[in-house]
């Protein structure tokens, strides 16, 4: 051997010489031993259970003459009740499939790679936020798996897990929704007809009652009723009644094939429209343009401003056209029909030569009652009579239908709710009833009953909180079915008095 092993093994055996021997000569904890001319290897084998040292020699020429009889040093010693750790490596396997080198290498890259502006940016970041991609929040390197789910009852039982809070939380209580009227108000020789529309609430809190051949005018901040028109033809009956956006005008239409238009504040019937060939059932505004929907199937555009106010016809229906309603943003006019057809029409005038942008054919029943949606201006319903029965709700961005329910009754008239994000249904036969629903999940929150026959019509007061329904049983019931969330109604107060603080200490 070389110099350089000699010095080394000489190192060894001087520090094994000094090391204090037991009265019988042994070393049995002694991890290594060197002889002259012998490398020897201990090989550590450790267990749950036990742990014994094998030494194993290997040498060109023995040092000493085998033994005939084992030595004590060679017998098995008895197990430790703790294992022995080994002389084994500590190297750490990272967990590779959950680093994410791909995704590391792409965040700290995209921007040297890729020069956008900001509307690709900002579409890049949409397209993100569609498809569940946020990448700022992914984690990168994670080098060991998320914590179980804690089993059920686990609160109780704190041994494997600790909650600082119980996971079930209190839920809030809901609001109060009465279901009887808060009034009820008769309406005498009211007409049990399910393809008119009689009743219609004002901006100025009136409302507008058709009783056969008159209209009466219920103020609902006073109280008092007034009565505006009357036919004079025995066999005349009001149709449809609908009031401009201010509140200031009203448009009657009668079965005389005309349109009256009244300024309400002067009680004075300001001019009369006509040009349809049979009764007008359904009427609908959109700021100076008032849309007619008649029996013949034809819906006429008026622009009351100008003499010549007929400046449009809308020829698709084949039967009576008994639903009509304009969007919020004035963009689409949808109009159902007898003939269980749901057109909807662009905002453009002309004579006949306009064609529905969507024409939608799943009702099976006649189609009256007809809403848009206040926060999603593209979302339209639609409720179908006795043989359909059943809530579509309408993309027209899309041109599809996005759900249904059948509410098993029908189905005539739907008014949207802004505050609680819900819809209000009237229905027919069998339980003539108003049902309360939360969109989008149609889940039913309240039924309210008390018509004793099927409700013809209802309209939502100015302020969004109270539903008036005209039933077969000529009754007009007021519901409070949606009030305001009382700290909702706090915080708009106290932020409508700091907007007043704001504006008198900017005055100087």
């Amino acid at each position: 051997m070389s110099d350089e092993n000699g010095c080394q093994q000489s190192g060894v055996g001087h520090k094994l010489n000094t090391s204090t021997t037991t009265s019988k000569g042994l070393l049995p904890l002694q991890p290594m031993k060197a002889v002259s001319g012998e490398r020897s290897f201990n090989t550590s084998l450790g267990s749950s259970l036990n742990a014994t040292a094998v030494n194993i020699s290997t040498s060109h020429t023995p040092s000493k003459t085998p033994r005939k009889t084992p030595s004590k040093q060679s017998r098995k010693k008895t197990p430790r009740k703790t294992p022995v750790a080994g002389n084994g490596g500590d190297r750490f396997i990272p967990n590779r499939h959950r680093m994410q080198f791909e995704l590391a290498n792409y965040v700290l890259t995209k921007k040297e790679n890729t020069s956008e502006d900001g509307e690709n940016a900002a579409y890049r970041a949409a397209l993100e936020g569609q498809l569940n991609a946020d990448l700022a929040n992914f984690r990168i390197m994670s080098y060991s798996d998320k914590a179980p789910a804690p089993p059920e009852g686990h609160v109780g039982s704190r041994v494997l897990y600790s909650a600082s809070k119980p996971t079930t939380s209190s839920k809030k209580a809901t609001r109060y929704i009465p279901r009887t009227a808060e009034r009820v108000l008769d309406a005498p020789d009211i007409c049990n007809d399910f393809y008119l529309n009689v009743i219609d609430w004002s901006s100025k809190n009136q409302l507008a009652v058709c009783l056969k051949g008159q209209l009466y005018l219920w103020n609902a901040s006073t109280g008092s009723v007034d009565q505006l028109l009357e036919l004079q033809a025995p066999d005349a009956y009001l149709c449809s009644v609908s009031w401009s956006a201010d509140g200031s005008y009203l448009a009657v239409g009668t079965s005389e094939n005309q349109v009256q238009l009244w300024d309400v504040a002067q009680q004075k019937r300001l001019r009369t429209l006509t040009g349809h060939a049979s009764r007008i059932c359904s009427l609908s505004w959109n700021v100076h343009t008032l849309s007619s929907g008649s029996r013949s199937g034809r819906v006429h555009h008026h622009d009351v401003r100008v003499v010549d106010h007929h400046v449009g016809t809308l020829c698709a229906h084949q039967q009576e056209v008994c639903g009509l309603r304009w969007s919020h943003d004035g963009r689409w006019l949808a109009s159902g029909g007898n003939d269980n057809l749901v057109h909807v029409w662009p905002d453009s005038m002309s004579h006949g030569s306009v064609t529905p942008l969507h024409t939608f054919v799943e009702h099976q029943a006649a189609v009256k009652a007809l809403a848009w949606c206040p926060w999603q201006s593209s979302l339209l319903a639609s409720g179908g009579g006795t043989a359909d029965r059943c809530i579509r709700f309408w993309s027209c961005n899309l041109g599809s239908q996005l759900n249904f329910i059948d509410t098993t009754s029908q189905v005539s008239s739907l008014l949207w709710s802004e505050e609680h994000k819900e819809i209000i249904s009237g229905h027919g036969f069998a339980k003539h009833e108003l049902i309360i629903w939360k969109y989008p999940s149609m889940n039913r929150v309240a039924d309210l009953t008390g018509h004793t026959a099927r409700i013809l019509n209802t309209s939502l007061s100015p302020d969004g909180t109270m539903v008036a329904s005209a039933g077969a049983d000529e009754t007009l019931r007021i519901w409070n079915c949606f009030a305001k969330d009382p700290t909702k109604k706090k915080q708009e107060k106290l932020q409508a008095r700091s907007i007043s603080t704001m504006f008198r200490q900017s005055i100087r």
